[in-house]
């Protein structure tokens, strides 16, 4: 059960309702905005900034997946786990793959860019001050200074948001692999019971 209540679209500002489009998503791609909903006019900034980071995008949709998925583990953001993205899906993400993130360095389906790229997520999210000169470096042997400096943005708004959703324990709508209290334990993102959104 959530933390806090969240607001149904319907009784969103009209701002937020008309930037949205809540109607058109399922309450799992409402995700969060339905506790942003809350203070409408942060909520409007949170969803500016996700949405630039879609529609400019200049990484793979995979290499983000990827990255986003594995900044999640370490997040234990379970609403984040259980979702898989349409566009990373058509541009060849499979459930193979995220299984390959539980040893993601050893793992023969990813390619060099891409490890280096969760790697640099990892440390993000585990410990920021471990990304050094070696790693920069090694980000640049498959991304521009241009790409590395979004994929950095992107990674710290999985590491933020995806805490916030952790801290928040949304979980109602998720598959039953990902409703357990923490307490339980760790949950993983790599098995089979995961929902593809838009």
């Amino acid at each position: 059960m959530a933390r806090l209540a969240k607001i149904e679209p319907e009784d969103w500002d009209p701002r937020l309702q008309a930037a949205l489009k809540p109607q058109d998503r399922t309450p799992l791609e409402q995700g969060l905005m339905r506790y942003f909903a809350h203070t409408p006019d942060l909520a409007l900034g949170v969803g500016a900034l996700g949405g630039a980071l879609k529609r400019h995008r200049t990484l793979p949709d995979r290499l983000v997946e990827l990255v986003r998925l594995r900044v999640a583990f370490h997040n234990q953001c379970r609403s984040c786990m259980a979702i898989r993205y349409t566009d990373a899906v058509r541009d060849g993400l499979t459930e193979e793959l995220v299984c390959s993130l539980e040893q993601p360095f050893e793992a023969p389906g990813l390619t060099d860019a891409e490890r280096v790229a969760i790697r640099y997520g990892e440390l993000f999210a585990t410990n920021h001050l471990a990304i050094d000169d070696a790693l920069i470096d090694q980000l640049r042997q498959h991304y521009t200074e241009a790409q590395i400096m979004e994929l950095g943005i992107t990674v710290a708004f999985f590491v933020g948001f995806g805490r916030l959703g952790a801290t928040l324990h949304m979980v109602e709508e998720l598959p039953d692999a990902f409703r357990g209290e923490v307490t339980d334990g760790p949950v993983a993102p790599w098995h089979n019971e995961a929902i593809v959104v838009r």
